[in-house]
């Protein structure tokens, strides 16, 4: 095969591949990506020659590779907690697209891509999974696609993260070429990790490929090499864990393996609006998706928006554009699209919408060409959903309580209530705060994540973190003086437990163990 060699099970990294020609000017493209990749990031963070790290005088103050980035997101996620949750569409918990997505793509299949065993990890939060294997060998995640070659029995825990955090650790012609994970586990038992990586192999034998991996430990984004690759796979030798994937540099626009995801706005019976996404076939870019749509249902516009569950796949090449189509015609913005390897925020996605009802075609073509890549039809019971009407409704405890309490004072006659004033009868019952105790059973549950947290969902500062870590290295005190802080500064009435389980509730970052003990705790409350 010209410019394939396969060793054993993977292809070596002298592998080539191709694109079509296309009459885009690449240096262009790359000053568009730049300005939007700054204007979304800031300035991003040159990489020493050389060596491939980046260079720590350029970090500034970042003491932590995620801070930076959750800073920036703490206004959304702040709204999200504002947000009536309880008029969300139910199909915004679908996790179908959660998963990575069948490839498409016949080429690749009949490559000799190597097999291992599957194992199911457990679902320890919405992106944190967890794997027991039980003896040397190796094994690939259904979820995620990741595979692990471990020397003996070892837990493992890992975390899809996004790009959007780490992308500015690229520079000149490296690109992304898979999710980026978070795995912790020991590096002595942990030999290998192999990434899926989006990138079609098979396309043609005329594009310089090199594989590497980013590895982002310490503040520091280090460009480490693969051992090799597949064709869906890279292979890195751990040398010790924290966020690491597969990036690549290619001779020309490559070609990837692709998802189109659909969404429709929840409005009035006869109103048709959708947002169209494009994106690569990894978890990170899917999650990237999700978290813009869950962004969007908690925008105070009160738009809510669910899954139109779609074929995705298609193939889609790097710096072209592509036309999205309809029947019957609707309006389409923006009229095309790039697609690049970059973060999804920065691509952006198609909104369509029709006057007409449904059924709709919808086709996703080359600009240049006109050549179809991707189809799907809106019919009519797509376009049914349920959304849960039950606003604001307090816990059987609490509202057992309040309306009690509203009873004995206002509605029974007695000489005790005679002297109370009206104002007061109306005043809803204050919930009390969360206790001492209360708080350190959360702080025990809370994860590794515990900072993105308290940035993302308390409402605490950079600053915060960092006089705390000042005042106590002990890890669960830190987690239960965030805590403490938090209830400090929530007005008289708002430190209760609800008000923490609706600050905390449906956050990546958050453990389901976090969620279940506040759970519990509510549920004690209701029987008292």
């Amino acid at each position: 095969m010209n410019g394939l060699r396969f060793d054993g099970r993977y292809c070596l990294s002298s592998a080539k591949l191709s694109s079509r020609k296309h009459r885009w000017d690449c240096a262009g493209v790359a000053a568009r990506i730049m300005v939007a990749h700054m204007a979304h990031h800031g300035e991003t963070t040159p990489l020493i020659e050389g060596n491939g790290e980046v260079s720590p005088s350029d970090l500034k103050d970042n003491t932590s590779t995620e801070e930076s980035s959750e800073e920036e997101e703490a206004h959304d996620e702040e709204e999200e907690r504002d947000s009536d949750s309880d008029t969300r569409p139910r199909a915004e918990h679908h996790t179908a697209s959660d998963e990575p997505l069948q490839s498409c793509c016949e080429k690749c299949r009949a490559l000799k891509n190597p097999k291992f065993e599957l194992v199911t990890p457990r679902k320890m939060s919405r992106d944190r999974l967890q794997l027991q294997l039980e003896a040397e060998g190796v094994y690939e995640c259904s979820d995620t696609g990741l595979v692990f070659e471990v020397s003996q029995r070892v837990k493992i825990t890992y975390c899809i993260l996004s790009w959007s955090k780490f992308s500015t650790y690229l520079t000149g012609s490296w690109k992304f070429a898979g999710p980026i994970f978070d795995v912790d586990c020991d590096p002595s038992i942990l030999k290998s990790v192999q990434f899926p990586h989006s990138l079609c192999l098979a396309a043609d034998k005329e594009n310089e490929v090199k594989f590497s991996v980013l590895h982002v430990k310490n503040s520091r984004g280090l460009i480490e090499p693969s051992v090799d690759h597949s064709g869906s796979h890279v292979r890195w030798n751990v040398s010790s864990l924290s966020p690491v994937g597969p990036i690549v540099q290619t001779s020309k626009s490559a070609e990837h393996h692709g998802v189109v995801q659909v969404f429709k706005e929840v409005g009035p019976e006869n109103s048709f609006s959708f947002r169209v996404y494009l994106a690569g076939n990894n978890c990170s870019d899917i999650k990237d998706i999700r978290r813009a749509v869950r962004r969007a249902n908690n925008c105070k516009n009160n738009k809510k928006y669910i899954q139109v569950d779609k074929p995705p796949t298609c193939m889609l090449e790097e710096n072209r554009r592509y036309r999205l189509i309809s029947e019957p015609m609707g309006h389409i913005t923006p009229e095309d699209m790039l697609f690049t390897p970059v973060i999804v925020e920065v691509k952006g996605y198609f909104e369509v919408f029709f006057e007409e009802s449904p059924p709709f075609k919808l086709s996703l073509t080359d600009a240049d060409s006109g050549q179809t890549v991707w189809t799907a039809t809106i019919r009519e019971g797509d376009c049914v959903h349920h959304i849960d009407e039950n606003p604001r409704k307090p816990s059987k405890g609490r509202k057992r309580h309040s309306s009690m309490s509203e009873e004995d004072l206002c509605h029974k006659p007695s000489k005790k209530a005679r002297g109370i004033d009206v104002a007061d009868c109306n005043a809803p019952a204050v919930a009390p705060d969360l206790t001492d105790q209360q708080l350190m059973q959360v702080a025990k549950r809370m994860g590794k994540e515990w900072k993105v947290v308290a940035i993302s969902c308390l409402g605490l500062s950079k600053q915060d973190l960092e006089e705390m870590e000042q005042a106590e290295e002990n890890v669960t005190m830190l987690k239960f003086n965030m805590l403490e802080r938090w209830r400090r500064r929530q007005p008289k009435g708002r430190a209760g437990i609800q008000d923490l389980h609706k600050c905390l509730k449906d956050n990546d970052d958050v453990p389901n163990e976090v969620i279940a003990a506040l759970d519990e705790m509510l549920q004690n409350n209701s029987a008292t």
